[in-house]
């Protein structure tokens, strides 16, 4: 049976990175307004390590070799929506999500 989930993921990996626009370096990541990767699609610049802001987005995916944090606030700064702490999602590399709110900033690590 693991053998069988494993395939299974491999195949996912696999269809998902097909279906995602080439690239030079064969990496990809993107941002949609909507939720499983539905919606209007923001690519994300993978060589940056800045913080950027972005409108709204309810989903990503990261067929890449680095992890994106993800921010409720602009600046990139921690917390929930509108708040302070130290909430915030990471996207990690190969992988894909829905966040739990509205994201509005990122830094690539």
């Amino acid at each position: 049976m693991r053998t069988a989930l494993i395939a299974g993921g491999l195949a996912v990996l696999t269809s998902t990175a097909l279906a995602m626009p080439a690239s030079a370096s064969g990496e990809n990541a993107a941002f949609y307004s909507g939720t499983n990767l539905s919606g209007t699609k923001s690519p994300v610049d993978l060589a940056g390590g800045e913080c950027v802001n972005v409108a709204p987005v309810r989903s990503g995916i990261n067929v890449s070799f680095a992890d994106i944090e993800v921010f409720y606030n602009a600046d990139c700064r921690t917390g929930l929506p509108g708040g302070s702490g130290d909430s915030y999602y990471v996207l990690g590399s190969l992988h894909q999500g829905n966040f739990p709110f509205a994201a509005v900033s990122y830094r690539v690590r």
